[in-house]
């Protein structure tokens, strides 16, 4: 069969009537490329006669054809009103890394919205040094040496007698604490006497060495002479650690001269092999090399249990600072001793006169609320001291998220010590 350029063609017909053998249907000429595009843009308008819009637009442009290939391929090319190709390329995602793509992903697209100043209300900062200022600071001479008081609050007003736990005094046990907002309305109604341990205080001089330091029972009795010096009929008690077992003494040997009493980690027992183990050595080394990294690692796990960096790390380096710095090695020996060599309360629930009871055992009369931090490592000895105490008039109390009450968790501490006063009948109204 005859072929011509771009195909085969029909053959005229052998009678010469001019009706082509093959039609053109038979096998088409390759056209133009404008023949093509035709034919194509006919077919897509018979896909989308349906739809006209857009689409038929999209049909109707004007576009360069290319034939690559010798026919096969073929492909369009966008050009602007000057006849240069556009690039018609998909941009590419930017090439951000996973840090910036969250950073911008959480950037606030809308601008800061206006803000207006309406109030401005006074806060006080829980300053530590601010308790310095606030108290009025006393020498009461007792038969074991002088005790330094520090007074806070109006004095005609009912008594708070505190005492601190090792290693610290009474401003750095309880300026926080008093300094919290709630504290610092309760103060309006109660005066407030810090009681310091013998050469515990900030910037004591060092005990001469023949000093015989005052025993657990000796420190207790030394609060009668500060109520005597101040003419204090009753007190309540509030007391940390081994202050509180000083105030548990205290009032078992003297109920009448107590109303009430706070105590947070008390312990009740007599030290174990462990604690005095532990403790010896720290004495020991308090005394011939000073405050050793030992000592004030053990000091830190007494006051707040393990890992209290994960807790709150600012907290933790001022105590670490203030064992450092602002404790006098050699007198806190002497407490530490006096404090390992303690004997037992003995106290006991059960009345006297029951057989198999202690002869001497009494419990606490004065009502008393026992309080623990979750994370202390105190917590156990705190319950061994409830199961010594009248259920009628005490309640143990732990509070979670914390091993130091006063300092982790003082909002809890502060409203639990309120409502106590108020139902013992002391009046405090809760700050606004």
């Amino acid at each position: 069969m005859p072929q011509s350029e771009g195909g085969y063609v029909s053959l005229p017909a052998m009678n010469g009537n001019g009706s082509a053998i093959y039609q053109s249907t038979t096998e088409p000429q390759l056209a133009s490329p404008n023949s093509v595009f035709e034919s194509m843009r006919r077919a897509f308008g018979q896909a989308i006669k349906s739809s006209p819009g857009e689409n038929e637009e999209l049909v109707r442009m004007d576009r360069p054809v290319v034939i690559v290939g010798g026919g096969t391929s073929i492909y369009f090319r966008d050009r602007d009103k000057t006849g240069k190709t556009l690039n018609t390329k998909m941009p590419s995602a930017p090439t951000h890394t996973a840090e910036e793509a969250h950073l911008l992903g959480t950037m606030p697209v809308d601008p800061m919205d206006d803000i207006e100043l309406r109030s401005v209300q006074l806060q006080f900062p829980n300053a530590r040094g601010s308790i310095l200022e606030a108290c009025e600071q006393r020498r009461v001479p007792t038969d074991k040496g002088d005790v330094h008081v520090a007074i806070q609050g109006d004095t005609s007003k009912p008594a708070i007698v505190t005492y601190h736990d090792l290693g610290l005094n009474y401003a750095t046990s309880f300026a926080g604490f008093f300094n919290y907002p709630v504290m610092r309305g309760l103060l309006e109604n109660f005066c407030v006497y810090h009681v310091t341990a013998p050469g515990q205080e900030e910037g004591a001089p060092t005990l001469p060495e023949d000093y015989v330091y005052p025993t657990m029972d000796d420190l207790a009795a030394q609060l009668l002479f500060v109520l005597s010096h101040f003419g204090l009929k009753s007190v309540i008690g509030f007391g940390v650690g081994a202050g509180a077992n000083i105030l548990a003494r205290f009032a078992h040997a003297n109920p009448d001269k107590v109303g009430a009493l706070c105590l947070i980690n008390c312990v009740s027992t007599q030290s174990g092999w462990i604690e005095w183990g532990y403790q010896s050595f720290n004495a020991r080394f308090l005394r011939t090399k000073g405050m050793t990294q030992g000592v004030i690692d053990y000091l830190m796990w007494h006051h707040f249990g393990r890992n209290p960096e994960e807790r709150n790390h600012d907290l933790v380096q001022m105590y670490k600072q203030h064992f450092e710095r602002g404790v006098n090695p050699t007198n806190l020996a002497m407490l530490i001793n006096a404090y390992i060599h303690r004997n037992d309360l003995h106290l006991a629930r059960t009345p006297p006169g029951t057989p198999g009871a202690e002869t001497a055992a009494t419990t606490l009369k004065m009502p008393v609320i026992n309080i623990t931090g979750s994370l202390s490592p105190h917590v156990d000895d705190t319950v061994t001291f409830n199961g010594r105490l009248d259920p009628t008039n005490s309640s143990w109390m732990k509070i979670s998220d914390c091993a130091m009450v006063l300092e982790e968790q003082p909002a809890k501490l502060a409203e639990a010590f309120r409502l106590f006063l108020q139902g013992e009948g002391y009046v405090s109204e809760k700050p606004q």
